[in-house]
């Protein structure tokens, strides 16, 4: 009677790619060592974020040293398009301005929410949502029409009022 294999070399199965090769047994008893899947996965993001941080730490810091410090009253004064500042800079604006600004920023960021399901769509429809979730999406980009048709009709988006 042969016993049941103990170590991950007494299992060997063939491969197309190999003759022999050893493969980990599924064992509650055996222990091995597993590299975390999360920390596989998000390691090349997490790898970019830090050499971007400190390429632009570094760039601040080497210009800091390098760069010269000659202070003058012209390198003080603020820049507006090569002319200089008449008047106050705390001028009132508008609130339709600001209104325009946040209307922009409400439909730019809900249009950003369709990406992905665009880049899912095959996906969903191999798993056999793509129906509903299609029918979501129309729900949603009406929403978004009628919000849109509304803030319109009342004139938010007119610039002199």
């Amino acid at each position: 009677k042969k016993s049941a294999p103990q170590t991950v070399q007494d299992c060997e199965i063939q491969s197309p790619l190999s003759p022999v090769m050893s493969v980990p047994i599924v064992d509650n008893r055996l222990q091995f060592p597993r590299e975390p899947r999360m920390l596989r996965d998000y390691a090349p993001l997490l790898i970019l974020i830090l050499v971007t941080l400190g390429f632009a730490a570094g760039s601040l810091i080497v210009s800091d040293m390098l760069g010269m410090k000659r202070r003058s009253v012209a390198k003080g004064s603020p820049y507006e398009s090569g002319m200089q500042p008449q008047g106050s800079a705390r001028l009132r604006l508008s609130i339709h301005f600001y209104l325009v600004a946040v209307l922009f920023i409400l439909f730019d960021v809900e249009s950003i929410f369709l990406i992905p399901w665009a880049a899912s769509a095959k996906h969903l429809v191999e798993l056999g949502v793509g129906g509903v979730v299609l029918a979501e999406i129309v729900v949603f980009v009406v929403v978004l029409g009628v919000g849109l048709a509304y803030v319109w009709r009342k004139g938010g988006l007119e610039w002199d009022r």
